[in-house]
């Protein structure tokens, strides 16, 4: 049989998902990153610019002043300019750094900025101060007699409180849209995969027994293809099913016919059986059993046929769990089985065709006799709104390796070929799971709950609840 498989842990619509949240995440994050970059260097600019001019202009009053002739009060002097908000004056003049605050004075200045101008020079530069951002510009000065320079040093806190609201801002429009870029590829997914949940939807009810199950007409043509391809793929299942019914009805005919002759020649040669001799006695006792296999043999075939290919009609009823099960070991079992329910189990009803229920309680009672000895007793159980039905033995029990494949149509153990005894055809647990299956239900082997050696095999099916 022919599987693909497919590696990836995440689902198509989780993937599909991710990818637009990725994509938005990445688009949104470039965008942001390029507009907090341009409006850095803008917003810096622009205060480069207005801090500019109030800058010149001071550093032309300080400049005549200094020309001036008489002594010159230089802190006076730096005290009486107009400077803007965060704006802080140096002046170094006659050796001497001056400045209204102790905190920006000549130390305050990077040695760059005072050696570009002292040597004669302008500059400006960006830097940062014990954390603090700052602007600081310089300019030389002509004078008199000694050299001079002007400085002032401009704080840029606005500027950076203003790029850190712009950048939460940003970062928050970047979650924004990573989370729109999600929302819109689940529900692009969704529109994308309803075409696939159709199709396994349409494969579920085809598994379920509604054969004549098909696929509308897509108007979309890249899914025309899938829908005509999955279509052709039921009829041609329900072709197949059909001819399988048909050779179900031709077998039983044509089986059931000789086996009625060949049984009742036999019944004659058993009401003569004293008169054959002790030799031809012992053969007519083995052609006795091998008639009665074969019939168990075809009535399972047939039975079974019928429920694979879809063919069985429940007759279903809401019916007492635990007096079908106590029907079932009174009516089918050879020896006396003990039967054992919780109370909660008496206010529950299975909707199950009786008939069939009962035959699964039997196979598995058969099962254990041929195989363990014997049932040792029955258990009814109510788990999650489910009736478990558990048949022990104390057998030499199912190994974990070959649990499923006890279900499987001929499995029959290690003592199967033995015709001195007794183990059946090998349908029994099959008929189990198919009848099982058909009510909804599921059948397990485990080992016993009580640490006994032996075997438990579990039948689980919805309960009614009263």
């Amino acid at each position: 049989m022919t599987r693909f498989r497919y590696q990836r842990r995440l689902g198509l619509r989780a993937r599909v998902t991710a990818a637009f949240a990725l994509g938005a995440l990445f688009t949104a994050a470039l965008l942001a990153a390029t507009t907090f970059g341009i409006s850095r260097e803008q917003l810096i600019r622009q205060r480069e610019s207005s801090a500019q001019v109030p800058f010149f202009n001071n550093a032309r009053i300080v400049q005549e002043r200094l020309r001036a002739e008489g002594e010159v009060d230089a802190l006076g002097l730096l005290q009486d300019l107009q400077t803007t908000g965060g704006s802080h004056p140096v002046l170094f003049f006659a050796d001497e750094w001056i400045s209204t605050n102790q905190r920006f004075g000549e130390a305050a200045l990077p040695a760059a900025l005072r050696r570009s101008v002292l040597n004669g020079g302008a500059a400006q530069m960006r830097y940062s101060l014990e954390g603090d951002p700052e602007l600081g510009f310089g300019i030389s000065l002509q004078t008199a007699e000694d050299d001079a320079a002007y400085f002032e040093i401009v704080s840029l806190d606005e500027t950076a409180s203003t790029l850190t609201s712009l950048g939460i801002i940003l970062f928050g429009a970047s979650l924004l849209a990573t989370g729109t870029g999600a929302a819109l590829g689940w529900w692009a997914s969704r529109r994308a995969l309803l075409p696939l949940a159709e199709v396994g939807s349409a494969a579920q009810a085809i598994a379920g027994g509604r054969l004549d199950t098909r696929l509308e007409a897509a108007n979309d043509p890249d899914l025309a293809r899938l829908t005509e391809s999955f279509n052709e793929m039921a009829q041609a299942l329900e072709n197949r099913i059909a001819r399988d019914e048909r050779f179900a009805s031709d077998v039983s005919h044509e089986l059931r016919s000789p086996l009625m002759t060949l049984s009742a020649s036999i019944e004659v040669l058993k009401a003569r059986k004293d008169d054959l001799d002790e030799r031809a006695g012992s053969a007519l006792d083995l052609l006795v059993a091998d008639v009665a296999r074969f019939e168990q043999l075809v009535n399972d075939l047939l039975e079974i046929s019928r429920l694979e290919a879809g063919a069985a009609e429940l007759d279903l009823d809401p019916v007492d769990p635990s007096e079908l099960v106590l029907h079932a070991v009174g009516a089918y079992s050879s020896a006396p089985v003990p039967v054992h329910y919780d109370e909660d189990v008496a206010g529950t009803r299975i909707l199950v065709d009786k008939r069939r229920m009962e035959r699964v309680v039997a196979n598995l009672l058969d099962n254990a006799a041929k195989y363990a000895g014997g049932a040792t007793g029955v258990r009814l159980s109510l788990v999650e709104d489910n009736v478990r039905i558990v048949v022990e033995d104390e057998g030499p029990g199912v190994p974990e390796e070959v649990r499923e494949k006890v279900f499987d149509r001929f499995a029959r153990g290690t003592e199967a070929g033995r015709r001195t005894m007794d183990r059946g055809v090998g349908l029994g647990l099959a008929l189990v799971a198919e009848h099982v299956r058909l009510h909804g239900g599921r059948v397990w082997v485990e080992d016993r709950q009580d640490g006994r050696p032996g075997a438990a095999f579990v039948v689980e099916l919805p309960a009614v609840l009263l």
